[in-house]
């Protein structure tokens, strides 16, 4: 069998991440009643606008209070720009947003926590790698500068972000990636394919990526320099607590990374359980 090469494994996405047909940003635009010049500002290629469901934080938030584009402090990976835009429920863009990311590294691990990895070993306290954040422009628009996130036991690739519109209402969700360009990177770029053993999770068994609808799959990009990845996020300012559609009330955070003993407290069942969490307020701009 011919080898794979990375423009087999962008071929690849001529089918959505998530195998499924999505409702283009135009159509649901005009459904929810936006204007011809309020569609046109939406991302061209995100072809999902519409409200994403919350999923777990999971147990490695934390706010570092850095607002920056550039949140790879010289990690080593394919670099890749995260271009996320933040919509309300009608499909029209919201200016001013707070938008947090934050992902593991090449090698499989987070900022800011021991006992990581499969042996529990890799403790990277003090460190703010692949954390920050920005806020949304005319457009609605936030956008980073990182790397492609790796793998780690029990999930599939993905990255987190936190979106505050307001003092009480925050929506958490994940990004995630096609399969075929994350196997295809995981097996011939380093440093991703200088890790041992090999991942266990992919879109269709993660349970996390279910829940999260075909709506938070990212629309990819390649290009001379990078991989662009591209989302509209809806989020709804009147949605009220447990509907998962950006909770008002719902700007919550985990205790500060732990110096020793490994990651906050989850609930049982995986790596990314809910952590027991205390209350926040988002900064403005500048704090």
């Amino acid at each position: 069998m011919p080898k794979l090469t990375r423009r087999d494994a962008f071929r690849a996405l001529a089918v959505t991440a998530s195998g499924g047909v999505l409702m283009t940003r135009t159509a649901f635009a005009q459904e929810a009643g936006a204007s011809a010049g309020q569609t046109a500002a939406l991302l061209q290629g995100a072809d999902v606008c519409t409200i994403v469901p919350e999923v777990t934080e999971g147990p490695y938030y934390f706010d570092p209070d850095l607002e920056r584009a550039d949140i790879t402090e010289g990690r080593p990976g394919i670099p890749l720009r995260v271009r996320l835009q933040i919509v309300d429920a009608g499909c029209v863009v919201i200016q001013g947003a707070r938008v947090d990311i934050w992902h593991c590294d090449a090698t499989g691990a987070y900022s800011g926590y021991a006992g990581q990895g499969d042996d529990g070993a890799v403790d990277t306290s003090g460190e703010t790698f692949m954390r920050g954040t920005q806020f949304t422009d005319e457009n609605g628009i936030a956008e980073f500068e990182t790397i492609y996130p790796s793998w780690y036991r029990g999930r599939t690739t993905h990255i987190h972000f936190k979106i505050f519109i307001a003092e009480n209402v925050v929506l958490t969700g994940q990004m995630f990636f096609p399969d075929a360009l994350s196997e295809y990177i995981y097996l011939n770029v380093a440093p991703y394919n200088e890790r041992s053993g090999m991942r266990d999770t992919l879109n269709a068994n993660d349970g996390i990526a279910t829940q999260s609808t075909r709506a938070a799959y990212a629309f990819l990009k390649e290009t001379d320099e990078d991989y662009l990845a591209a989302m509209i996020i809806g989020i709804d300012p009147n949605a009220q607590p447990g509907t998962g559609f950006g909770r008002p009330g719902g700007g919550m955070r985990p205790p500060p990374p732990a110096s020793n003993g490994g990651p906050p407290p989850g609930d049982a069942g995986g790596p990314e359980g809910r952590a027991d969490r205390s209350r926040m307020t988002p900064p403005s701009r500048g704090q």
